[in-house]
């Protein structure tokens, strides 16, 4: 009798920010930490994204200054939601900005990243939230 190992997929994470530099260096980061990345370059896409395929994104991490709809509208969204409010937001932003990170994290962020975002920062921060949700 044989047995079969099913290796589990790797956490999915969704990354959204307009700039295409940013995207590639979150991504980047992400997978070579083994996670599976999905990069948009606003938060409209990412709630399409999240409408298609909530279900199977188990972390949100966001630029906040973003034309259309920020990272905090996103993050707002996000946890009004009955289906989508257990997903952790993570917000980032080149700005040191203690009154927007408070209110982000009051709104229910996970955690908010100064950029320049380091294999450190995500490394640490993936691995507790991704082990809380398996």
């Amino acid at each position: 009798m044989s047995t079969t190992t099913v290796t589990p997929e790797p956490p999915h994470v969704l990354a959204v920010d307009d700039s295409i530099v940013d995207r590639a260096v979150i991504s980047r980061l992400l997978r070579s930490s083994k996670y599976r990345v999905t990069t948009v370059d606003s938060g409209k896409r990412a709630l399409e994204v999240l409408s298609l395929d909530g279900d199977n994104v188990h972390m949100i991490i966001t630029d906040y200054c973003m034309p259309e709809m920020s990272g905090y509208e996103l993050l707002k969204r996000v946890k009004e939601s009955t289906e989508l409010r257990e997903i952790p937001v993570v917000l980032m932003s080149s700005e040191n900005s203690p009154p927007r990170i408070r209110r982000c994290l009051e709104e229910g962020a996970e955690e908010f990243l100064i950029k320049p975002v380091r294999a450190s920062d995500l490394s640490r921060l993936c691995s507790r939230l991704i082990t809380t949700l398996r």
